[in-house]
Protein backbone atom coordinates (compact mmCIF):
# COMPACT_ATOMS: atom_id res chain seq x y z
CA UNK A 1 0.00 0.00 0.00
CA UNK A 2 1.56 3.26 -1.60
CA UNK A 3 0.33 7.45 -1.61
CA UNK A 4 0.68 8.24 -5.50
CA UNK A 5 0.70 11.91 -6.20
CA UNK A 6 -0.94 12.91 -9.67
CA UNK A 7 -0.29 16.38 -11.33
CA UNK A 8 -3.18 17.18 -13.51
CA UNK A 9 -6.42 17.46 -12.99
CA UNK A 10 -7.76 17.96 -17.23
CA UNK A 11 -9.47 14.02 -18.66
CA UNK A 12 -6.49 11.85 -18.03
CA UNK A 13 -5.95 12.81 -14.74
CA UNK A 14 -9.81 12.01 -13.70
CA UNK A 15 -9.28 8.83 -15.46
CA UNK A 16 -6.09 7.93 -13.40
CA UNK A 17 -7.03 9.01 -10.17
CA UNK A 18 -10.32 6.82 -10.13
CA UNK A 19 -8.43 4.14 -11.55
CA UNK A 20 -6.22 4.41 -9.09
CA UNK A 21 -8.99 4.55 -6.67
CA UNK A 22 -10.39 1.60 -7.89
CA UNK A 23 -7.38 -0.10 -6.60
CA UNK A 24 -7.00 1.18 -2.91
CA UNK A 25 -4.65 -2.09 -2.20
CA UNK A 26 -2.18 -0.97 -4.23
CA UNK A 27 -2.92 2.49 -3.95
CA UNK A 28 -4.13 3.51 -0.24
CA UNK A 29 -3.55 7.18 -0.62
CA UNK A 30 -4.40 9.58 -3.26
CA UNK A 31 -3.07 13.01 -4.11
CA UNK A 32 -4.64 14.86 -7.03
CA UNK A 33 -2.95 18.31 -7.97
CA UNK A 34 -3.01 20.81 -10.24
CA UNK A 35 -2.60 24.81 -11.03
CA UNK A 36 -6.49 24.80 -10.64
CA UNK A 37 -7.25 23.22 -7.20
CA UNK A 38 -11.32 23.36 -7.97
CA UNK A 39 -10.66 20.95 -10.91
CA UNK A 40 -9.28 18.56 -8.46
CA UNK A 41 -12.05 18.93 -5.96
CA UNK A 42 -14.75 18.22 -8.81
CA UNK A 43 -12.86 14.74 -9.61
CA UNK A 44 -12.89 14.13 -6.22
CA UNK A 45 -16.14 14.69 -5.59
CA UNK A 46 -17.04 11.99 -8.33
CA UNK A 47 -15.14 9.01 -6.02
CA UNK A 48 -16.01 6.99 -2.97
CA UNK A 49 -12.74 6.63 -1.79
CA UNK A 50 -10.99 9.76 0.08
CA UNK A 51 -8.92 11.72 -2.33
CA UNK A 52 -6.92 14.39 -1.07
CA UNK A 53 -6.90 17.58 -3.02
CA UNK A 54 -3.27 20.35 -3.81
CA UNK A 55 -3.07 23.13 -5.46
CA UNK A 56 0.41 23.33 -7.12
CA UNK A 57 2.03 25.12 -10.25
CA UNK A 58 3.91 22.23 -11.96
CA UNK A 59 6.21 24.48 -13.86
CA UNK A 60 8.26 25.75 -10.37
CA UNK A 61 10.06 23.35 -9.10
CA UNK A 62 10.64 24.89 -5.66
CA UNK A 63 6.91 24.50 -5.75
CA UNK A 64 6.80 21.22 -6.57
CA UNK A 65 9.51 20.22 -4.16
CA UNK A 66 6.99 21.80 -1.64
CA UNK A 67 4.30 19.81 -2.03
CA UNK A 68 6.23 16.50 -2.38
CA UNK A 69 8.06 16.97 0.68
CA UNK A 70 4.87 17.61 2.61
CA UNK A 71 2.72 14.80 1.17
CA UNK A 72 5.68 12.09 0.94
CA UNK A 73 4.51 9.73 -1.74
CA UNK A 74 5.96 7.20 -3.12
CA UNK A 75 5.17 7.83 -6.67
CA UNK A 76 4.48 10.99 -8.84
CA UNK A 77 1.82 10.14 -11.70
CA UNK A 78 2.62 13.19 -13.91
CA UNK A 79 -0.42 13.77 -16.46
CA UNK A 80 0.31 17.72 -16.75
CA UNK A 81 1.62 19.39 -20.13
CA UNK A 82 4.55 18.05 -21.58
CA UNK A 83 6.25 21.03 -20.97
CA UNK A 84 6.40 20.38 -17.07
CA UNK A 85 8.31 16.79 -17.50
CA UNK A 86 11.50 18.49 -16.67
CA UNK A 87 10.74 20.45 -13.48
CA UNK A 88 8.65 17.20 -11.96
CA UNK A 89 11.38 15.35 -12.15
CA UNK A 90 13.65 17.51 -11.04
CA UNK A 91 11.57 17.50 -7.88
CA UNK A 92 11.11 13.87 -7.91
CA UNK A 93 14.76 14.22 -7.43
CA UNK A 94 14.74 16.04 -5.11
CA UNK A 95 12.66 15.27 -2.63
CA UNK A 96 13.36 10.97 -3.19
CA UNK A 97 9.83 10.24 -5.36
CA UNK A 98 9.51 7.84 -8.72
CA UNK A 99 8.60 9.22 -11.49
CA UNK A 100 5.88 8.12 -14.25
CA UNK A 101 4.60 10.16 -17.38
CA UNK A 102 2.49 9.68 -20.33
CA UNK A 103 4.51 11.71 -23.06
CA UNK A 104 7.56 12.99 -23.57
CA UNK A 105 9.17 16.25 -23.08
CA UNK A 106 8.74 19.08 -25.92
CA UNK A 107 9.87 22.81 -24.95
CA UNK A 108 7.06 25.20 -25.11
CA UNK A 109 8.83 27.41 -27.59
CA UNK A 110 9.83 24.34 -30.29
CA UNK A 111 7.18 22.22 -31.83
CA UNK A 112 9.56 19.35 -31.73
CA UNK A 113 9.15 16.23 -28.82
CA UNK A 114 11.61 13.90 -28.06
CA UNK A 115 13.32 11.89 -25.79
CA UNK A 116 16.79 12.68 -25.19
CA UNK A 117 16.31 15.35 -22.54
CA UNK A 118 14.50 12.37 -20.47
CA UNK A 119 16.81 10.24 -21.52
CA UNK A 120 20.00 12.21 -20.03
CA UNK A 121 18.77 11.84 -16.64
CA UNK A 122 19.56 8.28 -16.30
CA UNK A 123 22.44 9.01 -13.95
CA UNK A 124 20.89 11.26 -11.63
CA UNK A 125 18.18 8.55 -11.04
CA UNK A 126 20.28 5.69 -10.83
CA UNK A 127 22.53 7.71 -8.49
CA UNK A 128 19.22 8.67 -6.74
CA UNK A 129 17.90 5.49 -6.96
CA UNK A 130 14.58 6.19 -8.30
CA UNK A 131 12.74 5.03 -11.11
CA UNK A 132 11.44 7.07 -13.36
CA UNK A 133 8.85 5.54 -16.40
CA UNK A 134 8.37 7.23 -19.31
CA UNK A 135 5.47 6.80 -21.74
CA UNK A 136 2.94 4.67 -19.86
CA UNK A 137 -0.20 5.79 -21.56
CA UNK A 138 -1.36 4.02 -24.83
CA UNK A 139 0.52 5.81 -27.59
CA UNK A 140 3.21 5.68 -26.80
CA UNK A 141 2.67 2.82 -23.55
CA UNK A 142 0.41 0.45 -24.87
CA UNK A 143 1.42 0.46 -28.24
CA UNK A 144 5.26 0.27 -26.85
CA UNK A 145 4.51 -2.88 -24.85
CA UNK A 146 2.22 -4.35 -27.49
CA UNK A 147 5.48 -4.53 -29.75
CA UNK A 148 7.65 -6.20 -26.94
CA UNK A 149 5.12 -8.68 -26.38
CA UNK A 150 4.83 -9.86 -29.81
CA UNK A 151 8.80 -9.53 -30.01
CA UNK A 152 8.82 -12.13 -26.85
CA UNK A 153 6.53 -14.41 -27.85
CA UNK A 154 5.75 -14.45 -31.63
CA UNK A 155 9.12 -13.15 -33.38
CA UNK A 156 12.90 -14.52 -33.66
CA UNK A 157 13.39 -10.91 -35.17
CA UNK A 158 10.72 -7.93 -35.81
CA UNK A 159 11.75 -5.91 -38.80
CA UNK A 160 8.72 -3.87 -39.93
CA UNK A 161 6.16 -2.12 -37.33
CA UNK A 162 2.72 0.05 -38.14
CA UNK A 163 1.15 1.36 -35.36
CA UNK A 164 -2.33 2.45 -36.09
CA UNK A 165 -4.35 4.86 -34.20
CA UNK A 166 -8.37 5.38 -35.23
CA UNK A 167 -10.75 7.15 -32.99
CA UNK A 168 -14.16 6.18 -34.62
CA UNK A 169 -15.92 8.65 -32.45
CA UNK A 170 -17.98 11.72 -33.05
CA UNK A 171 -18.77 14.03 -30.74
CA UNK A 172 -20.82 16.33 -32.77
CA UNK A 173 -18.87 19.47 -32.55
CA UNK A 174 -17.84 21.33 -35.46
CA UNK A 175 -14.17 20.73 -34.17
CA UNK A 176 -12.91 19.81 -31.40
CA UNK A 177 -9.80 17.23 -30.20
CA UNK A 178 -9.96 14.93 -27.98
CA UNK A 179 -7.02 15.78 -25.82
CA UNK A 180 -5.66 19.28 -24.84
CA UNK A 181 -6.17 21.18 -28.31
CA UNK A 182 -2.55 22.72 -27.88
CA UNK A 183 -0.73 19.88 -27.63
CA UNK A 184 -2.84 17.33 -30.33
CA UNK A 185 -2.68 20.67 -32.69
CA UNK A 186 1.38 20.96 -32.48
CA UNK A 187 1.70 17.45 -33.01
CA UNK A 188 -0.77 17.03 -36.28
CA UNK A 189 0.84 20.07 -37.76
CA UNK A 190 4.57 18.76 -37.35
CA UNK A 191 6.24 17.47 -39.69
CA UNK A 192 6.03 13.65 -40.50
CA UNK A 193 8.97 10.62 -39.52
CA UNK A 194 9.34 7.54 -40.13
CA UNK A 195 11.84 4.80 -39.92
CA UNK A 196 13.36 3.33 -43.05
CA UNK A 197 16.76 1.57 -43.20
CA UNK A 198 18.15 2.36 -40.27
CA UNK A 199 17.14 6.52 -40.00
CA UNK A 200 14.41 8.64 -39.50
CA UNK A 201 13.16 10.07 -42.93
CA UNK A 202 10.87 13.39 -42.84
CA UNK A 203 8.31 14.40 -44.83
CA UNK A 204 5.56 17.18 -44.92
CA UNK A 205 2.55 16.51 -42.55
CA UNK A 206 0.06 14.48 -43.19
CA UNK A 207 1.76 14.30 -47.02
CA UNK A 208 0.71 10.22 -46.77
CA UNK A 209 -2.28 8.49 -46.50
CA UNK A 210 -3.95 4.99 -46.31
CA UNK A 211 -7.14 2.97 -45.89
CA UNK A 212 -7.68 0.79 -43.15
CA UNK A 213 -10.69 -1.48 -42.44
CA UNK A 214 -10.68 -2.25 -38.46
CA UNK A 215 -11.56 -5.55 -37.24
CA UNK A 216 -14.78 -5.98 -35.22
CA UNK A 217 -16.54 -3.79 -37.82
CA UNK A 218 -15.49 -0.94 -36.72
CA UNK A 219 -15.47 0.45 -40.00
CA UNK A 220 -13.08 1.78 -42.57
CA UNK A 221 -11.44 4.89 -42.25
CA UNK A 222 -8.29 7.60 -43.92
CA UNK A 223 -5.12 6.55 -42.02
CA UNK A 224 -2.25 9.45 -42.03
CA UNK A 225 1.33 8.63 -41.77
CA UNK A 226 3.09 10.98 -39.02
CA UNK A 227 5.02 10.93 -36.24
CA UNK A 228 4.82 9.96 -32.48
CA UNK A 229 7.29 9.68 -29.72
CA UNK A 230 7.32 5.93 -29.72
CA UNK A 231 9.43 5.79 -32.68
CA UNK A 232 12.47 7.66 -31.41
CA UNK A 233 12.40 4.51 -28.49
CA UNK A 234 11.08 1.16 -29.90
CA UNK A 235 14.13 1.91 -33.14
CA UNK A 236 16.49 2.17 -30.08
CA UNK A 237 15.08 -0.71 -28.33
CA UNK A 238 14.78 -2.89 -31.59
CA UNK A 239 17.50 -2.15 -33.81
CA UNK A 240 16.19 -5.01 -36.45
CA UNK A 241 13.32 -2.67 -37.04
CA UNK A 242 13.93 -1.45 -40.65
CA UNK A 243 10.58 0.24 -40.82
CA UNK A 244 8.67 1.58 -38.56
CA UNK A 245 5.70 4.29 -39.17
CA UNK A 246 2.95 5.53 -37.08
CA UNK A 247 -1.15 6.39 -38.77
CA UNK A 248 -3.61 7.95 -36.78
CA UNK A 249 -7.33 8.28 -38.51
CA UNK A 250 -8.48 12.15 -38.87
CA UNK A 251 -11.90 13.03 -40.68
CA UNK A 252 -11.94 15.67 -43.85
CA UNK A 253 -13.58 18.16 -41.40
CA UNK A 254 -10.84 17.83 -38.98
CA UNK A 255 -8.50 18.48 -41.31
CA UNK A 256 -10.20 21.39 -43.34
CA UNK A 257 -10.83 23.23 -39.64
CA UNK A 258 -7.31 22.66 -39.22
CA UNK A 259 -5.81 23.88 -42.44
CA UNK A 260 -8.24 26.94 -42.44
CA UNK A 261 -6.37 27.83 -38.77
CA UNK A 262 -3.20 27.27 -39.57
CA UNK A 263 -3.60 29.66 -42.71
CA UNK A 264 -4.97 32.28 -40.27
CA UNK A 265 -2.67 32.22 -37.82
CA UNK A 266 -4.43 30.76 -34.90
CA UNK A 267 -2.02 27.44 -34.62
CA UNK A 268 1.39 29.34 -34.64
CA UNK A 269 3.38 28.87 -31.33
CA UNK A 270 5.53 32.44 -31.37
CA UNK A 271 3.83 35.07 -28.88
CA UNK A 272 2.37 37.68 -30.52
CA UNK A 273 1.43 41.56 -28.91
CA UNK A 274 -2.19 42.00 -29.16
CA UNK A 275 -3.46 45.73 -27.53
CA UNK A 276 0.02 45.26 -25.17
CA UNK A 277 -0.80 41.90 -24.40
CA UNK A 278 1.64 38.89 -25.47
CA UNK A 279 -0.36 36.02 -26.04
CA UNK A 280 0.54 32.71 -27.63
CA UNK A 281 -2.40 32.03 -30.79
CA UNK A 282 -2.32 28.09 -30.10
CA UNK A 283 -2.98 29.01 -26.54
CA UNK A 284 -5.95 31.52 -27.13
CA UNK A 285 -7.33 28.89 -29.49
CA UNK A 286 -7.47 26.23 -27.17
CA UNK A 287 -9.50 28.42 -24.73
CA UNK A 288 -11.99 29.13 -27.19
CA UNK A 289 -12.14 25.07 -28.49
CA UNK A 290 -14.79 22.68 -26.47
CA UNK A 291 -13.09 21.32 -23.07
CA UNK A 292 -12.01 17.40 -23.98
CA UNK A 293 -12.93 16.88 -20.51
CA UNK A 294 -16.68 18.06 -21.47
CA UNK A 295 -17.17 15.27 -25.15
CA UNK A 296 -17.52 12.42 -22.57
CA UNK A 297 -21.55 12.48 -22.74
CA UNK A 298 -21.85 13.33 -26.40
CA UNK A 299 -19.05 11.47 -27.70
CA UNK A 300 -20.18 8.37 -29.53
CA UNK A 301 -18.44 5.36 -31.45
CA UNK A 302 -15.30 3.21 -30.72
CA UNK A 303 -11.75 3.74 -30.65
CA UNK A 304 -9.14 0.73 -32.30
CA UNK A 305 -5.61 1.31 -31.47
CA UNK A 306 -2.87 -1.27 -32.10
CA UNK A 307 -0.10 -2.51 -33.86
CA UNK A 308 1.04 -4.97 -36.81
CA UNK A 309 4.17 -6.73 -37.02
CA UNK A 310 5.97 -7.92 -39.18
CA UNK A 311 9.20 -10.42 -38.99
CA UNK A 312 10.66 -13.81 -38.80
CA UNK A 313 9.99 -16.85 -36.73
CA UNK A 314 11.93 -20.33 -37.10
CA UNK A 315 13.07 -18.33 -40.44
CA UNK A 316 9.62 -17.70 -41.84
CA UNK A 317 8.20 -14.85 -42.82
CA UNK A 318 5.14 -13.95 -40.05
CA UNK A 319 2.59 -11.24 -40.07
CA UNK A 320 0.55 -10.23 -36.56
CA UNK A 321 -1.73 -8.04 -35.56
CA UNK A 322 -2.31 -6.79 -31.96
CA UNK A 323 -4.76 -4.21 -30.48
CA UNK A 324 -7.83 -2.96 -28.38
CA UNK A 325 -11.24 -1.69 -29.22
CA UNK A 326 -12.58 0.80 -26.60
CA UNK A 327 -15.96 1.86 -26.37
CA UNK A 328 -16.91 5.66 -25.90
CA UNK A 329 -19.75 5.52 -24.03
CA UNK A 330 -18.92 2.52 -21.98
CA UNK A 331 -15.74 4.28 -20.50
CA UNK A 332 -18.29 7.39 -19.81
CA UNK A 333 -20.86 4.88 -17.79
CA UNK A 334 -17.20 4.07 -15.93
CA UNK A 335 -15.41 7.27 -15.51
CA UNK A 336 -17.49 9.94 -16.82
CA UNK A 337 -15.07 9.85 -19.59
CA UNK A 338 -14.46 9.60 -23.47
CA UNK A 339 -12.17 6.93 -24.43
CA UNK A 340 -9.15 8.95 -25.47
CA UNK A 341 -8.72 9.18 -22.13
CA UNK A 342 -9.41 6.03 -20.78
CA UNK A 343 -7.05 4.62 -23.03
CA UNK A 344 -4.45 7.15 -21.64
CA UNK A 345 -5.59 6.78 -18.04
CA UNK A 346 -5.72 3.18 -17.70
CA UNK A 347 -2.01 2.32 -19.18
CA UNK A 348 -0.63 4.90 -16.28
CA UNK A 349 -2.74 3.49 -13.64
CA UNK A 350 -0.97 -0.14 -14.50
CA UNK A 351 2.51 1.30 -14.68
CA UNK A 352 2.42 2.93 -11.50
CA UNK A 353 1.00 -0.33 -9.98
CA UNK A 354 4.18 -1.99 -11.85
CA UNK A 355 6.44 0.25 -9.74
CA UNK A 356 4.68 0.33 -6.50
CA UNK A 357 4.60 -3.80 -6.39
CA UNK A 358 7.94 -3.69 -7.23
CA UNK A 359 7.41 -5.20 -10.44
CA UNK A 360 8.81 -2.71 -12.55
CA UNK A 361 11.15 -0.77 -10.49
CA UNK A 362 14.48 -0.29 -11.09
CA UNK A 363 16.99 3.08 -10.67
CA UNK A 364 16.46 4.77 -13.61
CA UNK A 365 15.60 6.28 -16.60
CA UNK A 366 13.35 3.57 -18.64
CA UNK A 367 10.45 3.68 -21.44
CA UNK A 368 7.77 0.62 -20.88
CA UNK A 369 9.15 -1.62 -23.54
CA UNK A 370 12.52 -2.15 -21.51
CA UNK A 371 10.10 -4.12 -18.82
CA UNK A 372 8.85 -7.51 -19.35
CA UNK A 373 5.60 -6.77 -20.89
CA UNK A 374 3.46 -9.87 -19.61
CA UNK A 375 2.15 -8.17 -16.19
CA UNK A 376 1.24 -5.39 -17.97
CA UNK A 377 -0.78 -7.10 -20.80
CA UNK A 378 -2.58 -8.74 -17.74
CA UNK A 379 -3.67 -5.76 -16.27
CA UNK A 380 -4.62 -4.67 -19.37
CA UNK A 381 -7.10 -7.33 -19.49
CA UNK A 382 -7.93 -6.98 -15.61
CA UNK A 383 -8.88 -3.33 -15.65
CA UNK A 384 -10.72 -2.16 -18.62
CA UNK A 385 -8.49 -2.48 -21.77
CA UNK A 386 -8.51 -6.01 -22.83
CA UNK A 387 -6.73 -6.86 -26.70
CA UNK A 388 -7.24 -9.00 -29.32
CA UNK A 389 -4.69 -10.83 -30.94
CA UNK A 390 -4.82 -12.02 -35.11
CA UNK A 391 -2.07 -13.73 -37.42
CA UNK A 392 -2.36 -11.87 -40.93
CA UNK A 393 -1.42 -12.96 -44.25
CA UNK A 394 2.30 -12.06 -44.93
CA UNK A 395 0.74 -10.46 -48.57
CA UNK A 396 -0.94 -7.70 -46.54
CA UNK A 397 0.77 -4.05 -46.75
CA UNK A 398 -0.68 -0.77 -46.28
CA UNK A 399 -0.70 0.50 -49.76
CA UNK A 400 -1.00 4.67 -49.93
CA UNK A 401 -4.10 5.85 -51.14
Amino acid sequence: MSKVLIVGAGSVGSVVTQKCAQVPQVFSDIVLASRTESKCKAIAAQIDQPIHTAQVDADNVSDLISLLRREKPKLVINVALPYQDLSIMDACLAAGAHYLDTANYEPPDTARFEYRWQWDYQKRFVDAGLTALLGSGFDPGATNIFTAYLNKHYFDEIHELDIIDVNGGDHGYPFATNFNPEINIREVSAACRHWENGAFVTTPPLSKMTLYTCPEGIGTFTLFRMYHEELESLTKHYPSLQRAQFWMSFSANYLKHLEVLENVGLTGIEPINYRGQSIVPIQFLAHLLPDPSTLGPRTRGKTCIGCIVRGSKGGKERLMHIYNVCDHQACYREVQSQAIAYTTGVPAMIGAKMILEGTWCEAGVWNVEQYNPDPFMEDMNRYGLPWQLAELDPAFQLEFA
